[in-house]
């Protein structure tokens, strides 16, 4: 929003497709990641490594999108149960439903007087969108968007699951576990750089919460892998 001489960039409009790239990224190093030191560990073969890798990076892009659309529509059906029900009410008791959102601008502070005018004006510009805003707390900025959301998932989980995937690829014979660890923590700070500083926040605490997380996760595979392996 700019006013002259005055002007505001707000992040929050970027929060729906955000979050969802986010986790969707996160999971497919995370997972990939983990998975693919699992099967190194247990002394798989390259080619065996790269029928997981892809394996993965496929079975997981589709869930994440499933997942996310599925629980993203659930939200959205949500939403219009709520704004159904308040078109209803609006026309069955408007008197009734002007004189909830005035209290609701004198619960933030607004005089009575001025409490009513505001509702007043906002229900004759656009009722429902008033209702829906100060009342549900829905608003086009952060509503449900199911296939953004699917979307988003699917691409920034095939993204990230691909940067282990090429490091095992890549890595020598002998170090593929240390060289999968350690493409995936660098990783993994990356995008807790990038979306912090994206969603305007302080990188320092996205970074150091991704890649402990991250190392934890592999590490605990990759034991597991070790330790079958072993057995075998």
């Amino acid at each position: 929003m700019s006013y002259e001489g005055h002007e505001e960039h707000h992040l929050i409009h970027r929060a729906g497709w955000l979050r969802a790239a986010v986790l969707g990224a996160n999971d497919g190093i995370l997972s990939t990641a983990s998975l693919l030191a699992g099967v190194a560990a247990a002394s798989t073969g390259r080619t065996e490594l790269l029928v997981v890798g892809v394996a993965a990076l496929i079975a997981g892009a589709l869930s994440m999108a499933a997942g996310e659309y599925v629980s993203v529509s659930s939200q959205a059906d949500t939403e219009r149960a709520d704004l159904d029900k308040e078109k209803r009410a609006l026309k069955a008791m408007p008197e009734e439903e002007l004189k909830e959102l005035a209290e609701i601008y004198e619960a933030r502070g607004v005089e009575p007087a001025t409490a009513l005018t505001v509702a007043k004006q906002l229900m004759a510009h656009d009722a429902l969108d008033a209702h829906a805003r100060d009342e549900i707390g829905i608003s086009p900025t952060v509503i449900a968007r199911p296939l953004q959301a699917a979307v988003s998932s699917a691409l920034s989980f095939s993204a990230g699951a691909a940067l282990p995937l090429i490091a095992a690829l890549l890595a020598p014979d002998n170090a593929i576990v240390a060289t999968i660890i350690a493409a995936s923590l660098v990783s993994l700070a990356l995008l807790g750089f990038v979306s912090a500083r994206m969603g305007g926040a302080k990188p320092a605490r996205a970074v150091i919460r991704v890649v402990v997380w991250g190392a934890l996760a592999m590490a605990a595979t990759a034991l597991v892998g070790h330790l079958f392996g072993a057995a075998v």
